[in-house]
């Protein structure tokens, strides 16, 4: 209780540890976010409209990618940017850079496959409409990103929840350098390890609150689409 009590007086006085720790997780969770769905939201759009052969393998596989194991994904991204790696010369191993990476390998799925599944719905509605009317192409994506773009806001929502969430992928590929590439879920394992109750669990409670809050707005964009009737 002692160090649950001292954890919540980090958060209120604003603990400059705490605080970098947590700012640096948003910016890496919303850079890769951004990043992840001007590439998903385009290409779950273009699978659900686009007829070709090999389209339901690139969708299953799109599918499958969505569990594809954090680890895995930070070895990956490791072995490519290490020195002997095709990427080491960018120089960006235990970087920020290098956990947005990871994190945008992991999540881009996610948001794509989420993505395909509202437009493919949509585009059992829409399609003879658009057909007449010769909207194809870009265009055809464009008009289904506006019109389903609360859908696709639940989306990327749930694509920022898996990314601020994420530990094992970052660890390997930014080190958990203080100072520098920390951030919440690391820092909370490490203090967690070293004994350290008191900044773990203030670390805690800020990721749940983000995670509550994540849920929440995925809750109140649903209904406000509800209500006005959207996809």
């Amino acid at each position: 209780m002692d160090a649950l009590a001292e954890a919540f007086r980090l958060i209120i006085t604003l603990d400059a540890d705490l605080f970098e720790i947590l700012w640096l997780s948003i910016q890496v969770s919303l850079s890769a976010l951004v990043v992840s769905a001007v590439i998903g939201l385009p290409l779950g759009t273009w699978l659900a409209i686009t007829r070709f052969p090999g389209r339901k393998f690139c969708i299953l596989l799109l599918n499958a990618l969505m569990g594809m194991p954090p680890v895995v994904v930070g070895l990956i991204v490791y072995l490519l940017l290490s020195r002997s790696g095709p990427l080491g010369w960018l120089g960006l191993l235990y970087t920020p850079s290098a956990m947005i990476i990871a994190q945008v390998v992991l999540i881009t799925p996610i948001i794509a496959a989420l993505s395909n599944q509202v437009i493919e719905h949509l585009h059992q509605e829409y399609r003879d409409t658009f057909y007449s009317m010769g909207i194809t192409g870009r265009r055809a994506v464009g008009a289904y990103l506006v019109d389903a773009r609360y859908a696709l806001t639940t989306c990327i929502l749930a694509g920022f929840g898996r990314a601020i969430a994420e530990v094992g992928a970052v660890i390997i590929v930014g080190g958990n350098i203080d100072h520098l590439t920390r951030v919440m879920t690391t820092a909370i394992a490490l203090e967690t390890s070293k004994g350290n109750l008191t900044l773990a669990l203030g670390l805690g409670a800020v990721l749940l609150t983000l995670s509550l809050l994540v849920n929440a707005l995925v809750i109140g964009v649903r209904e406000y689409a509800a209500k006005r009737q959207y996809a």
